[in-house]
């Protein structure tokens, strides 16, 4: 029998000798509550019912009512209760007869988990009193009306987040007698960014709005010379997601007393997103074959995968970058906790985290890849979570980055964050967790350097501003972007800057000198180059410009390199070669144009249509190098989507998605996807082929449920033609 298929008896840990009850961190498993707990030996006259008798708790638990409306939870697709914690919410319970205060007593117990501990938040008794203490456990009596009484309960601001089982218990000289299990009473308590005495307390409504109840976002990709966007669906109100997200923190065994903590929660999360050394939620490819799974630019959101996962707990097949970065923020923005999608652009994936990428030219000037280790990525998604850092000193909380991309080990698994925002800003890395990594994603200087033949490395560039030049996330209330690059980072060469870099060193970032290495800059000519933006399947020029500062005539022997990189800037095949003379006249500038044919790199094409282009160049006559390296990206069809019919929630609507190929080839084997929250489920449909220049439709009929604004989402994908989205508006409008 396998490890995974062994049953949960042998799974349990044997008891030791160092606590007296097994690891509790599992919010699905429960432990029997009695219904009669008596004190000792019961007479034998005692009749149970001849005392104040529980027979109904009603708990205003429907998304109209009062409790989801107040608790800002109505959208949630879930017939439970669902509060926030530290604020109050209403019950109702209705007794054999009329609550006397004199005589009767009665109290509330909230559960969770197997081994229920007061001390340990898992076991909450609430005694009825006459007043409510701010954001502490308490209940008192609003209303009291023939057999019923209305309770309104007060959560603490610091408890546990999860589901918790409601039992009312009332007392008799000779037992306790308890309500039975009722799972219709569940209750779950969730972050509240609403109270300010919530670690994950914002103060701004509209940010609160975006943050923590906005179930779509914009993810940016692309490069910084042409930024792409595209809609993610976050869902995190739809069915089973919750259920799912308090799945991940079971899987990743946090114990159920730290899950108050938002700090402990991100940590710990930041490691089960991703499948390695843990069986988490997504695995990473990043090798372009995707067999037996789905291509990552293939899903449109978080569900899917989270729905996926919680039914199969095995990995779901594949992710990159913005896939962990997506359904990272569903589970934050589910469990309460304020959440954005950040991109980095020219993201350093350094492998010594020296703040130092090397790039090594071999004599012809061409990078050597057997020596170069380090790679740019053209962008990289994170997620920024808003908390409280009580760990760190004052100044440090609000947003933390927290990254599920499995890149390095941290503390031994693969997980990143949360590191403030601040300290990475002001270089103060010494401050838990990964701060220092982060902070070489953002800062690192590109070193373009030669081996000589004795083994002495000569330094021929340093590019201190390529890296973490542009930093984005969506805008609040809208679609646009907004940069947030002044958050991470001075402004590139001011002294506040210098100073941020030299805390870092200061406080271990390794930052090599360049002492050790010779560096003889080329100061009297310049060298540039553009790349002419160009539609997937048509040829496009790269212009090379020289400025020769001098009065000397020179000739330069100029090499490009053209690569099909993926976009982690790894490159996986060199497509274009070309040399040529230059002939530079004193004082003056010269441009030359190379031409890059379709035919040249479409058999080789990835799917985000990255290139990466290296031009170097010889001064021949004194022997200088001139290097310069871009990224650049094809412009990629689009889906259009349109709508049928009326827009009214409740009635069957029309959604058509229309694709014309635009390549000189048939795409075979082309999948596509559409969903949008509140409007349909993910539906899939597959396409056997697509010839060229003709245009497939494809209709699908809905019944929107939600009313309000509502985004439509759709993807194709194909061998040969990834990352084709279309998206649309629509406004849903009341019945």
């Amino acid at each position: 029998m396998s490890e995974t298929t062994s049953t949960r008896e042998e799974k349990k840990p044997p008891l030791n000798g160092r606590r007296a009850l097994p690891p509790n961190n599992s919010n699905d498993e429960e432990n029997e509550v009695p219904e009669v707990d008596p004190f000792g030996l019961i007479p034998r006259g005692f009749n149970p019912t001849d005392y104040l008798r529980v027979v109904d708790i009603y708990m205003f638990k429907e998304p109209h009512e009062i409790n989801k409306q107040q608790h800002h939870t109505d959208k949630y697709y879930n017939p439970k209760l669902i509060v926030r914690r530290g604020q109050p919410f209403q019950i109702q319970i209705d007794f054999n007869r009329p609550y006397r205060p004199e005589t009767d007593q009665f109290w509330l117990e909230y559960l969770m988990g197997r081994y229920p501990q007061q001390n340990k938040g898992t076991y909450i008794p609430i005694i009825v009193g006459n007043v409510l203490k701010p954001g502490e456990w308490g209940a008192k009596i609003t209303h009291r009306e023939n057999n019923s009484i209305r309770l309104s309960i007060m959560s603490s601001a610091t408890c546990i987040i999860g589901k918790f089982r409601l039992y009312v218990a009332v007392w008799t000289p000779f037992a306790i007698l308890r309500t039975r299990r009722n799972p219709a009473t569940d209750t779950y308590i969730l972050f509240n960014p609403w109270c300010q005495k919530d670690a994950v307390y914002l103060d701004d409504e509209k940010e609160r709005e975006e943050y923590v109840l906005n179930d779509v976002g914009i993810v940016f990709h692309g490069n910084v010379e042409d930024v792409k966007s595209r809609s993610w669906s976050y869902g995190q109100f739809e069915e089973n997601i919750l259920d799912a997200c308090l799945f991940l923190m079971d899987k990743a065994e946090l114990e159920l007393s730290g899950r108050g903590n938002p700090i402990k929660i991100c940590r710990v999360a930041s490691a089960v997103i991703n499948s390695r050394d843990d069986n988490g939620v997504i695995a990473g490819s990043w090798n372009n074959s995707y067999d037996y799974g789905v291509a990552p630019s293939a899903w449109t959101g978080s569900v899917d995968i989270l729905l996926e996962y919680y039914s199969s707990k095995q990995p779901v097949r594949y992710g990159q970058c913005w896939v962990f970065a997506g359904v990272f923020n569903t589970f934050l923005r589910c469990l309460g906790i304020p959440a954005r999608l950040i991109t980095n652009y020219s993201s350093a994936h350094d492998n010594n985290a020296n703040l130092r990428l090397d790039f090594f030219l071999d004599d012809e000037g061409k990078v050597d890849t057997r020596l170069t280790k380090d790679s740019v990525w053209n962008y990289h998604c994170w997620n920024e979570a808003w908390m409280t850092r009580p760990d760190l000193p004052v100044g440090f909380g609000g947003w933390q980055v927290v990254d599920g991309t499995p890149q390095e080990t941290s503390d031994g698994m693969y997980r990143c964050g949360p590191a403030s925002v601040q300290a990475i800003k002001h270089g103060h890395v010494c401050f838990q967790f990964d701060a220092p990594f982060v902070y070489a994603e953002v800062n690192s200087d590109i070193f373009f350097s030669r081996m000589e033949k004795n083994g002495t490395q000569v330094v021929e560039k340093i590019d201190t501003t390529h890296i973490g030049q542009l930093i984005v996330t969506k805008e609040v209330g809208g679609d646009g972007m907004v940069e947030i690059t002044e958050e991470y980072k001075f402004r590139e060469g001011s002294d506040e800057e210098r100073l941020a870099l030299e805390t870092a060193v200061m406080y271990g970032v390794k930052k090599q000198t360049t002492r050790d290495t010779t560096y003889q800059p080329q100061t009297d000519v310049d060298m540039d180059f553009q790349v002419q933006k160009a539609v997937l399947g048509n040829d496009f020029k790269v212009t090379i410009t020289f400025r020769n500062r001098s009065r000397n005539s020179y000739t330069a022997t100029t090499y490009l390199s053209g690569n099909i990189v993926f976009y982690t800037g790894v490159p996986k095949s060199e497509f274009k070669k070309h040399s040529f003379s230059a002939k530079l006249e004193p004082s003056s500038s010269s441009s030359f144009d190379v031409v890059i044919k379709a035919s040249e790199y479409m058999s080789d094409l990835l799917e985000q249509a990255s290139f990466h282009f290296f031009v170097t160049a010889r001064i021949n006559e004194t022997g200088k190098i001139l290097a310069m390296q871009k990224a650049t990206i094809l412009e990629i069809p689009t889906l259009r989507i349109k709508t049928k019919g009326e827009l009214v929630a409740g009635k069957e609507m029309s959604v058509i998605v229309e694709f014309t190929n635009p390549l000189k080839q048939t795409l075979e084997n082309v999948t596509l996807r559409l969903e949008g929250p509140g409007v349909l489920r993910t539906i899939k449909k597959e396409f056997r082929s697509i010839p060229m220049n003709s245009t497939l439709t494809w209709e699908v009929k809905c019944i929107p449920m939600r009313p309000g604004l509502r985004k439509l989402i759709a993807s194709l994908n194909c061998d040969a033609l990834r990352h084709v989205y279309g998206e649309l508006n629509v406004q849903i409008q009341k019945p």
